[in-house]
This record gives C-alpha cells, sequence and structure tokens, in this order.
C-alpha cells in the first residue's frame, strides 16, 4: 500500500465537524476514491447514493478540458473514512483560531475493489469521470472533503450538497428514508412519505410491492410521485392524519400502513380487470386516478371511524358501488350535462384530477354514506 501526501488546510467549521481543502491531481481520485452508486442490496434496502453517470454530460466535460484553456473552478466533494490522517504542519505557519496548514495521508492501494477504497465521491462524480477519459496528462483540482462515520453521513451530506442543483426529484425523495439529520424544511417534509412509500414498495404483503417506479425500481408502473401526493393528502387532514404527529409530521407508521395496504388491496380487488395495467391503459394506475382515489380512501376510513383499522373486507364493500360508475380503461367519465370525457382524455393535471375527485367523493356518499346514514 502507498500514501498519497497532499498539502491540505484542515477548517474547524463547528466544534464537531471539520473539513479539510487541498489540491490533487483529479486522475488519481479514482485511486482512492469511488462513486457509490444508487441501488438495492438483496433485501431491498437502499444502498449507495450516487445517479448513474450521463454520459453526454461527460463528453461535453471532457472535451472542454481537452480545449486550449480550460478552468474549473469548483471544489468536489469526498467523503473519506477514518484511515485518511491529517498532520499539522510544524513551522504552524498561516494558522488562524479556525484552519491550519498541514499534510493529508491518503492510503492508495491499487488491489481494492471500489467499496473498498477510503473515499466516496459526494458531488462531482461527472466532473472526475471527465478527467479520468480526456486525453490530457495531468489535470489538477480542488476538493473539499471531509471524514464521515458512515453511508447515512454520506447520502445525508449527497442531498444537502444536490438538493439546490437538477437532480431527479425522485432520487433524492428514494433517499429521504435512509437519513436522519436535519434537512430543509420541504425535504423533512417529504422524508416521512418517502419511508411509507418504500414500505409501500417493497413491504411481501403489500398489495403495491414492486408497482412504483422510482430510480432504483424502474420497473414500476406507478409514478413515485403519485403515490407522495396521496399519502401527503392523507397525512395532511385525511385518514393517516389520526395517526400522526402534527408537530413532527411523523407517527405510527405501523397503523398507517395497514390503512392504505387495506384499501389498495380492496381497490386491486373491486377493479381487478384494471389492475396492473400500464397508465396509458388504465387510469387506475395514472397519477388522476392514484390521487383520486385516495380521497376515497380517507372518506371511506371516515365513514369506518368506529373501528380502529378498516380492513380490506371494509374497504372493499364501499369500493364495489363504485365500480359501475368508474370508466379506468374504456368508456365515457359521466361528470354531468355536456360534461362527458372519454376514459384515457383524463390528465395528470390539478384541474382533471379535481374533477375526477369530487365526482368520485360524490358518487360514494350518494351510493354508499347516505344511504348508511353516516353509519357502517
Amino acid at each position: 500500500m502507498k500514501w498519497l501526501r497532499i498539502p491540505a488546510l484542515r477548517i474547524q467549521q463547528t466544534p464537531s465537524r471539520v473539513i479539510y481543502s487541498f489540491a490533487v491531481d483529479g486522475k488519481l481520485i479514482p485511486k482512492f476514491a469511488a462513486i457509490s452508486r444508487v441501488r438495492r442490496d438483496d433485501k431491498q434496502h437502499i444502498a449507495g447514493y450516487q445517479r448513474p453517470e450521463v454520459l453526454s454530460h461527460i463528453d461535453e466535460i471532457c472535451q472542454y478540458i481537452e480545449s486550449a484553456d480550460p478552468l474549473l473552478p469548483n471544489s468536489v466533494v469526498i467523503a473519506f473514512d477514518a484511515r485518511v490522517k491529517f498532520e499539522t504542519s510544524k513551522t504552524r505557519t498561516g494558522q488562524t483560531e479556525y484552519s491550519e496548514v498541514g499534510e493529508l495521508s491518503i492510503p492508495i492501494d491499487e488491489a481494492l475493489n471500489d467499496s473498498d477504497k477510503p473515499g466516496w465521491i459526494v458531488d462531482g462524480q461527472q466532473r472526475i469521470a471527465a478527467i479520468r477519459e480526456a486525453r490530457v496528462t495531468c489535470f489538477p483540482i480542488s476538493v473539499t472533503a471531509f471524514v464521515a462515520s458512515n453511508l447515512l453521513e454520506q447520502s445525508e451530506q449527497f442531498i444537502l450538497v444536490n438538493s439546490t442543483k437538477p437532480l431527479p426529484k425522485g432520487l433524492i425523495y428514494e433517499l429521504l428514508p435512509t437519513t436522519t439529520g436535519k434537512l430543509s424544511s420541504h425535504l423533512q417534509k417529504r422524508r416521512f412519505p418517502s419511508y411509507l412509500l418504500d414500505r409501500l414498495n417493497h413491504d411481501d404483503h403489500s398489495p403495491l410491492k414492486d408497482m412504483i417506479r422510482t430510480p432504483t425500481a424502474s420497473n414500476g408502473i406507478i409514478k413515485d410521485n403519485s403515490i407522495l401526493k396521496m399519502l401527503e393528502n392523507s397525512l395532511s387532514d385525511g385518514a393517516l392524519y389520526r395517526f400522526r404527529d402534527p408537530m413532527t409530521g411523523v407517527g405510527d407508521a405501523e397503523a398507517m400502513l395497514a390503512v392504505v395496504q387495506a384499501f389498495w388491496g380492496a381497490a386491486k380487488t373491486v377493479f381487478k380487470n384494471e389492475w396492473g395495467l400500464p397508465p396509458r391503459r388504465s387510469r387506475l394506475m395514472h397519477g388522476a386516478g392514484i390521487v383520486s382515489l385516495g380521497f376515497v380512501m380517507d372518506a371511506i376510513a371516515d365513514r369506518q371511524r368506529t373501528k380502529s383499522l378498516p380492513q380490506v373486507d371494509d374497504f372493499v364493500q364501499d369500493l364495489k358501488p363504485l365500480r359501475e360508475v368508474c370508466r379506468w380503461t374504456d368508456g365515457y367519465w359521466d361528470f354531468g350535462p355536456g360534461a362527458q370525457r372519454k376514459w384515457d382524455e383524463i390528465q395528470n393535471t390539478a384541474k382533471d384530477i379535481q374533477l375526477l375527485s369530487n365526482y368520485l367523493l360524490i358518487q360514494y356518499k350518494s351510493r354508499v354514506w347516505n344511504k348508511t346514514a353516516g353509519h357502517p
């Protein structure tokens, strides 16, 4: 094993947080730092946190690096493990109360697999890949680094670094359940619904298992954002609200999952011919259908409120009367005089979702709720 020793600046940002700033030949970085790609392990747990390389973007950067006068001023961000050591300069020249000059020692072992390297690239994946491929002998770049205790801390830093850039939102939302640190208010709000979505998509007994399309589950047919909207609506003032803490937005996840899984298990039973088809063939699996039926779930759970947790049969009983008025795969929705819409004309827009939601709720109340005088 070799040691790469680099002049570096150690910066004490907070009493417990230290970052290192240094320059290094970008072609050396793959020798000691790897990319932790987002994937699912054998148990369907999220692992890694990077997006796939965008070859067209890498090619553009590569051509720029090979041009006459390139400049890449932004630092890449690398998370190291405890094998990296910093030694303060004995001369102590240029020291301040929050920074000190010294030497950073990074182990390099050509025999190590990527998973065993001491560093992980948190930000700058495309730039490093472009430097790796560029036909130049050397290209020094600036690096900001920190020592992370585990993958959890790396993921949190990855989200914080990339949430203000054009990173796919689905990737950030899928990573949120793996984090515990303080994030922006928007991301904090979506962390718990993202956790519920993850469970719905991977729990063995979930009727939505493997059906939600995410960056690591691209074969799903239901868009992740549609499920998130359905869950957030219910958490704000629907069936799931009574199981949550209004101050934190989290709560009894098992009770919430029991309700949601029971409802969609019932939907799978009642609309069995329309279930599991691509959205272009079934509006039941479409964003408009998912979000609209979410409001129906809330209404049924409200009618069944004397029961602690409605069961699949309870939801089936209340959903059956709606089957004859739903046009998920053919025919026309009858929204009133002069307001008929062909089944596939319903789009995933706020206007169409409101139209479909109101229609389904009116039909439910007239066919079920009113007939039972509001009592199950």
